[in-house]
This record gives C-alpha cells, structure tokens and sequence, in this order.
C-alpha cells in the first residue's frame, strides 16, 4: 500500500473524443495511470450495431488507436492503463492491444453480461420494469449489460496487468480501482472510495472538466484546445483535479463545480460500489488550475445494480429543407403537404413524425444567412423501406414545391435506432472474473457492512423571497448551468457563483418556477446541493426512449441547461 498521492490522467470522454489526448497526457508532465470512458448509453447502441455487422467489433477502436501511438512509452514510463473500451466486447479488444507490444500484460475484467441472468429472471415472471417509470419491457433486448465497480479492477492491477480492459463498468470505477489497488482501501472504506467515485465522476468526461462546455465560457483564455484533466487522488479519498501545464482551459471550483452537476440524479450518487454523499463534498482553490474535493461521505453499496437493456427498435430518417425569403410559414406548410402527399400512406405512414422550423430569416435580408429558415422532418418506422420513403419523397417534390427548394444535404437512406432500457437486478448476479495470461479468476462479493451511523439526511435550503427591487435579465446573468441525458430523462443542475445569489436562488426557485423554466409538462424530481451553492432537477420523460430513438432537436438535452439560463427572470438588482 502506498501513501503517495496517485495521479490519473483522463484521455477520453466518449467514443470519438480527440485521438491526441493519450498523447498529450503521456507527454504532458508525470502521471501514474492513463485512462477514460467511452462507453454513454448511446455508445452501447452502437457497438451493438458494429457486433451485429461483425462478431469481432463490438469495442471502441479509437482506444486500440491511442494505445498504438502511446503503450510502448506507457510501459517504459511505468504508467498503468485502465479501459472500458471492451464494450461488447472486452477479449477482442484485448486481443488487439497485445499485438501492439510483445509481451504487454493485459488484463480483462468482464462478468457485466447481464443477457443470461436477465433472460431467466423474465422467464421467471419479472417484468424487468424501466427504473423510471415502473413500465414493463415488452421486446426481447439483443444485449443487456449489468454496471459493474472497481474491484475486478484493482484485482487485475494488483496481478501486475499493465492494461485492464473492462466491459461495461460504472464510470467511475476505472478511476476508483486503480486508487483502491493504489492505496489498498478495504471494501467498506466508504469514505475513501466515495472521494474517489466523485473525482471519478469530474474527470471522467475529460476536458468538460476543464472549460469545456462551461456556462461562462468568455471569462476562460483560451480554450481553443482545452487540457484534458487529471485526478491526484489522495489515501483518504480527497483528489486535487488538476491539467497539463501550458495547456488551454482551466481548472477552477466553478468548472469542477459544473461537472459534478452534470448527469447526477442528486445528492446521492449511486455506484456499485458506494453511494457518494455529494451534498457531503467541498471545493477549495488550491492554486492555479488546482481544485480539492475533500470531506466526501460514503454509505453502502446498493444491493442493486444498474442494468442497461438494448435493443434495436426500429427505422429513423430525416430531411432538412432550407426556407428562403418571404412567407416562410406559408412555404412550410406547402413543403409538408407536398411531402405527405408524395410519400406512400402520407404522414400517417410514420410511427413517430417530429417537425421542426427553425427561424434565423430577417426582414430586408442583405444576405442568405439572413433570409433563410430551416424545415426538418423526421418520422421512425419499424419498417425500413417506410423511414427510408420519406427520403424519395422529398426528392419527388423538388421541382414542385415552394420557390427557392433547395435541401441542407441530399436525402439519405433510413437508419436503425436502438432503445436503452435503465433497470435494476440483484448485485449479487453478477460476479466480476479477471483474466491476465493463462490465469481467471472471480473478484469475491462485498458481505453487507452497514454504516456505524446513519449519515444525516441531504439539507434542503430554506431561503426567504427576496422583496426588494429587481430586474428583468436572463437567469443566467446570475447562474451557471449543466445538462444531460440518463436514458429518457434529462438532467439539470444550476449553481449560483456566490453565497448571496445561493440565498437569493434558495427563496426564489419554487417547484412552480423550476417548472416554468422546463418546457413541456413532465414530472420534475428536485434536488439541493447547499454545499456546492447548487440546485438541479431530473425531468423525468424528456427525451421519450431514450438519446437514439429521440427525434427532438436536443436530443441528448445538452443544452437544456443553456436554454434555462437564457429564460428572462427578476433578479434582484443588487445581484445585477
């Protein structure tokens, strides 16, 4: 057990992220291990799709990429790499890594292939219902995928693997094993690995931590290239987030701050290996890009686990037409007339059918950016050749339609779009195995170990309304905001910039006014974070079926938070 601070550099936040960050995290300045996630919701959709074309794929390639640019230097430097790039499928992805160096000892953490267990508990008469909303699945998933934690993890380390690859695990974990191998924290170190599940969770989505996608973007340098960031994680859990020297972005208590917001269902956040107490958490500027979580609490691991179901639910297209001039209402409705009428059945046809005009037309243009709107429909159909008709059928009307017709792109074929389905299935079904060389073993359970005492229940604010003279702006003159998806909901958080606002913030934002600033009427779960001078809410429904199947325009609701911010509210001048 070592007492030295272990440094974790992220080089990943999803499956496509930049293909130079192992690089510039290698060659940035000392670090001890080299990891990232790749695995959204999403993603798994999509390495069905890949499995599907080919039993060998299944994984994230850009991960294989990285690796031959940077494993002959990582095992020269002593760095220890850990992935969940396996997906699908972890034994491939391995088997590619150890063709890039002789004699690199990978390892494969797998046991997240939840299909057996979640095939039997159906037959068995267990409804598998949505985590959400309580709903029945009714179609047979082509994969379902348990999230697993940290211990195969810090298993497979502790073995000597130079590289652990894993299948789906939390996102956290690949920075909280390494940390519990590090440091040699029991199974019930709470405390400890709820620290390291909250650095796990800033880091994790790399450079989001750094400036990326930060509400007050204009007051960061530079961020033309933003550093990815880096975890020094401490024996008792505490982690300075930190970056590179020299490299663009920043790291301050308000972007550390809005990517602990971002994604969390709230106060508690729940992980296979402990529930980490984030109303419990602190933030202190260090230094320069230097910023410490400390005093996270931890309480026992959940007796469930998360287990994300896929399946492929049918045909999506979409076309975008491009709206020039005058009557741009009347040109629309010609356009979906025409359309309907050309396509076999008409709009009817469609399981789903979104509209969408977008208006950025001007009176007395002086140029085409300034005279043009945007026409996009999108339909899902479970038959593909009917999604793929809607794209015939633009085409039919292009010399028969509005003046001007004219399209973004040509009309494409149809495409598959899969279903993620959030449930949750007894943690004990799934035991996690390691394999490193000829040697497979399986990471023994965690027995039940309760708290000695109850941690005391998430504070709630009680502010008083403002009575004084106020100003009508944009929230976000005042507030910072985050947003996301989790399956079909999506997330927010809002966070004030000092305590004054927080108290202003804690007496004005009633559930009436929260939910005057979503749109649509969904089913709103509040939350406060008074440690972080936070609120946030999981709008439950969102999304409808999830990220791929969504035909909305913000489909992952990333910029539910920017659209909040950008709602004109009264402020108290004081705070103006």
């Amino acid at each position: 057990m070592s007492r030295e601070a272990l440094r974790i550099a992220n080089c990943s936040g999803f499956f496509g992220d930049r293909l130079s960050a192992a690089r510039e995290m290698v060659d940035g300045g000392p670090i001890d291990v080299l990891t990232g996630d790749w695995l959204a919701e999403l993603t798994m959709g999509v390495l069905l799709k890949q499995r599907s074309r080919d039993p060998e794929a299944g994984y994230a390639g850009t991960f294989v990429t990285q690796l031959r640019d940077v494993l002959a230097d990582c095992l020269e430097r002593g760095i220890t790499i850990v992935s969940n790039a396996g997906g699908l499928n972890p034994e491939a992805c391995a088997a590619e890594v150890e063709k890039l160096v002789p004699g690199v000892k990978v390892a494969v953490v797998t046991g997240d292939d939840a299909g057996p267990a979640f095939a039997a508990a159906r037959a068995e008469g267990w409804p598998a219902p949505h985590l959400d909303t309580g709903a029945p699945l009714t179609v047979e998933p082509e994969v379902a995928s348990a999230y697993l934690g940290c211990w195969g993890i810090a298993e497979a380390l502790a073995a000597g693997a130079d590289v652990v690859i894993t299948g789906r695990v939390s996102d956290a974990s690949v920075i909280a094993g390494p940390a519990a191998w590090h440091f040699g924290w029991k199974r019930d170190d709470w405390d400890a690995l709820a620290g390291a599940v909250a650095a796990g969770h800033v880091i994790e989505c790399g450079a989001q931590t750094t400036g990326g996608n930060y509400a007050f973007f204009t007051e960061i340098a530079d961020l033309s290239r933003a550093g990815f960031p880096i975890a020094e994680v401490r024996a008792d859990g505490s982690a300075v987030i930190t970056k590179h020297p020299g490299t663009g972005g920043a790291v301050t208590v308000e972007t550390v701050t809005a990517q602990l917001l971002y994604e969390i269902d709230g106060p508690r956040y729940l992980n296979p290996d402990v529930v980490a107490r984030f109303d419990t958490l602190r933030l202190t500027q260090e230094g320069p890009d230097r910023v410490l979580i400390s005093g996270t609490r931890g309480e026992p691991a959940p007796a469930t686990v998360k287990v994300g179901a896929v399946s492929t639910a049918g045909w999506r297209n979409q076309t975008t037409l491009v709206l020039t001039g005058l009557d741009i209402e009347a040109k629309a409705e010609l356009a979906q007339r025409a359309l309907w009428a050309a396509v076999p059945g008409g709009r009817a046809a469609f399981d789903e059918v979104s509209v969408q005009l977008l208006r950025a037309d001007r009176p007395d243009p002086r140029s085409m950016d300034e005279a043009v709107a945007l026409l996009t429909i999108g339909v899902t159909s479970t038959d593909r050749r009917r999604a793929a008709s809607l794209s015939r059928g633009a085409v039919e009307t292009a010399l028969a339609s509005y003046p001007g017709f004219f399209a973004t792109e040509p009309p494409g074929p149809s495409s598959a779009f899969t279903v993620f389905w959030p449930t949750l299935m007894p943690a004990d079904a799934f035991p996690q195995h390691v394999r490193l060389g000829d040697r497979t073993w399986t990471v023994d359970p965690m027995p039940p170990t309760p708290l000695s005492a109850p941690l005391p229940e998430p504070p709630v604010p009680s502010g008083n309304p403002y009575a004084g003279p106020t100003r009508r702006v944009p929230l976000g003159t005042v507030l910072g905001a985050r947003s996301g998806d989790k399956g079909g909901n999506a997330t927010l958080g809002l966070w004030a910039r000092d305590d004054v606002t927080f108290d202003w913030l804690a007496g004005w934002l009633t559930p009436e006014r929260l939910a005057d600033l979503v749109p649509g009427d969904h089913e709103l779960r509040p939350w406060w974070l008074p440690n972080l001078r936070a609120a946030g809410a999981t709008v439950v429904g969102l999304l409808g079926a999830g990220v791929a199947a969504n035909l909305d325009l913000d489909a992952q609701a990333k910029a539910l938070g920017e659209l909040v911010r950008a709602r004109h509210v009264d402020i108290p001048t004081t705070l103006t």
